[in-house]
């Protein structure tokens, strides 16, 4: 695609996300499109939002666990930006109704870095000795794309089909945390309604950090201090509505909780 295509596809994705409305897959449309060329979707759609005094608060992955991938049938990770717009903490009241299109809630581990993390060559352990603490978080994902029929260049031009994200109270050394066997319990309106384990996410949430930097670094983008990284989702995705409440719980680490209005 030349750049005349790939900006008319981010301005229809931002018109999209403002008026609350879907579009038809861009895969469907333009079926040679690649992944470089989504990302540049991707990167054109986040210049408008910042125009719109939106900031850059963090960055995250997605598509990281099996359920995810199964469930949205896109076999391989992506990552978007975090706003400042997008951020809640627990408890929040999040406004669903009148800010997201087809939500759906996955409860995640966010990271919140003390360093700068530039790839290429990031390791788990970089990511652990870059990070200042995690907290339990929910990320409540969205897609500009009619029915989620998404495909990964779909997903990564609709900045990896972020929404918003709530985050916990209580802040952790990571150096504290098994990172690998931790549980995660989700609850819906008082009932548990799935649970995972940090393996889900390829293995550790640190891999998925690590994977992130080395990812954005080929684009020429780092991981930033004081930044929060969303590191992907343990469990399957939840959809949600006005009127439901979450919790999720996470062994080491704490919880966040959130009401849908």
């Amino acid at each position: 695609m030349n750049h005349v295509e790939i900006a008319a596809h981010a301005n229809e994705l931002y018109g999209a996300l403002r008026a609350r409305r879907t579009v038809a897959p861009l895969t469907s449309r333009t079926p040679d499109i690649t992944i470089d060329e989504a990302y540049r979707i991707s990167l054109l759609l986040l210049e408008k939002r910042l125009s719109d005094g939106e900031k850059v608060v963090g960055k995250k992955i997605g598509c990281t666990s099996k359920a995810v991938q199964t469930m949205l049938g896109v076999h391989q990770p992506d990552f978007g930006y975090l706003t400042d717009r997008m951020a809640y903490e627990t408890p929040a009241e999040m406004p669903i109704s009148t800010a997201l299109i087809q939500p759906r809630a996955e409860g995640e581990i966010a990271f919140v870095l003390k360093r700068d993390l530039r790839g290429p060559g990031i390791t788990p352990s970089d990511v652990l000795a870059a990070t200042d603490c995690v907290m339990a978080c929910f990320e409540v994902v969205d897609s500009r794309i009619e029915g989620w029929k998404i495909k990964i260049e779909d997903t990564i031009a609709d900045n990896a089909s972020s929404g918003l994200f709530v985050l916990g109270s209580e802040r952790v050394d990571p150096r504290r945390v098994d990172f690998v066997a931790c549980g995660m319990v989700v609850e819906k309106n008082g009932e548990v309604v799935s649970t995972g384990a940090g393996a889900a996410a390829l293995g550790s949430p640190l891999v998925c950090v690590a994977w992130l930097a080395n990812a954005l670094g080929a684009y020429g983008t780092s991981l930033m201090a004081g930044e929060v990284i969303l590191s992907g989702s343990l469990v399957p995705l939840e959809p949600v509505a006005a009127g439901d409440v979450m919790r999720v719980l996470i062994g080491g680490i704490g919880c966040a909780s959130v009401r849908f209005v």
